[in-house]
């Protein structure tokens, strides 16, 4: 059996299109609320976790939704085009609300754009499980996140290139060439997959093979054991707190690059983008170093990887080329981190559970991304910028500590027949 890799990467230009817009608007929406409408970084924080406390409602039901309807056009398709038309519809309002200064406007539209978004992230992620035989998930996940990482370095580029100089940069051009970048992505997805046809023809195999993964359910909706159930706490209480030291950092970070380092127009774009290369080209590395040493031993290099770099950065008053060295090394930790962790709370699960873990896992990175924004940002208001780098160094560290506690979900994988095959990730 071979992935038809021409359908998978078309599959994937709907992560594409949502990568993009991502990496877009942590970057670009904390300046304009503080530039623009000069909001304090609290309130700042706020406004930026809203898309974290919508995603732990809008996710599960729109995921479950797309599940139990049926249209000409698919179960997904739906959700997705409806989504992406009303996001760029909704999008383009927000360059207007900042150049006329007008909050309300910001505000509303901004709610609606991450309504919109919300609409349609779970089925596009659903579409190419939907579309790949079981055995070559995997491979699928890996050119997925792929092109979901191609699409925040289309936006990097962008904010590179296209916002504009002086005190007041026009925002107006970089929504647009992300907008109609989205738009255009959903299109040709749209000409090309043929959802209901695909699905008719798709044959799953039934992979009744034993599991090799340690401390896995032996079989459907038993207990955990009480061993088992701990080192699930502690994995899940380390997503929550690498995500909450990462995601403060990639939050607040175009902030503090322009207000401590004095970067202007887009400069800390350069950063952002060595680190997402970084890690593009980290995961075939991080596939064979995980085959070697095991998922637990990787992430864990990850997370001390992650500290060393943050507690470096947070020693230089102003920017510095070498702090390009460190954010390639923070893109190749984060990559050992994101691409081992939620295998390892999924294989935990038995094979009906599956769901309910993967559950999980969203859950906790979510809850850590609502939390991390106004937490953070209230140092950054009230005590100093260079509290952020500390901040994000403690995290980590203590993400290393409870790391340590988890003794069940390590695997050694058998030996692959592709490099592919070592990116087992969905996210």
């Amino acid at each position: 059996m071979k992935l038809n890799y021409k359908r998978t990467i078309l599959i994937g230009l709907a992560f594409l299109s949502i990568s993009a817009f991502w990496q877009m608007y942590d970057n670009v929406i904390p300046l304009i609320l503080k530039n623009t409408f000069h909001l304090g970084e609290t309130i700042t924080g706020v406004i930026m976790a809203a898309d974290n406390v919508l995603a732990l409602f809008l996710l599960p039901f729109f995921g479950s939704l797309s599940d139990k309807i049926n249209t000409p056009i698919g179960k997904r398709m739906p959700f997705i085009v409806t989504g992406t038309a009303l996001a760029f519809c909704f999008l383009m309002l927000l360059p207007v609300a900042d150049h006329s200064v007008n909050l309300v406007l910001f505000i509303v539209a901004l709610l609606f754009v991450l309504l919109s978004m919300g609409l349609y992230r779970s089925p596009a992620v659903a579409l190419m499980p939907d579309l790949t035989p079981k055995p070559l998930l995997s491979k699928g996940n890996a050119i997925i996140n792929l092109m979901g990482a191609i699409g925040g370095v289309f936006s990097l580029i962008m904010i590179k290139l296209l916002v504009g100089n002086g005190e007041t940069p026009d925002y107006f051009p970089l929504f647009l060439a992300v907008g109609l970048f989205m738009v255009g992505c959903v299109v040709i997805l749209f000409l090309t997959i043929k959802e209901n046809k695909l699905r008719n023809e798709m044959v799953y195999e039934d992979d009744s093979a034993a599991s090799s993964e340690s401390g896995s359910a032996s079989s459907d909706n038993k207990a955990l054991p009480k061993d088992v159930k701990r080192s699930l706490t502690f994995m899940l209480l380390s997503i929550a707190l690498w995500f909450i030291a990462y995601n403060a950092v990639t939050t607040a970070f175009s902030r503090y690059a322009t207000h401590v380092w004095g970067l202007e127009h887009g400069g800390y774009a350069d950063c952002l983008m060595v680190a997402t290369v970084a890690a593009i080209i980290s995961y075939i590395p991080i596939g064979a170093l995980a085959s070697r040493i095991g998922r637990k031993k990787t992430i864990l290099i990850g997370v001390v990887l992650l500290a060393f770099c943050f507690l470096c950065a947070g020693l230089f008053n102003t920017y510095h080329p070498i702090m390009n060295v460190f954010f390639g090394i923070i893109g190749f930790a984060w990559a050992a981190i994101n691409v081992n962790s939620l295998p390892m709370v999924v294989s935990i699960a038995s094979s009906g559970d599956v769901g309910k873990y993967t559950g999980y896992y969203y859950t906790f990175s979510m809850a850590a991304q609502v939390v991390t924004p106004i937490l953070s940002g209230f140092l950054l208001e009230h005590v100093s910028y260079r509290t952020l780098f500390p901040y994000a160094f403690v995290f980590a560290c203590l993400a290393f500590c409870t790391m340590l506690m988890v003794k069940h979900g390590d695997t050694k994988p058998q030996k692959k027949q592709s490099a592919l095959e070592n990116f087992d990730v969905e996210d």
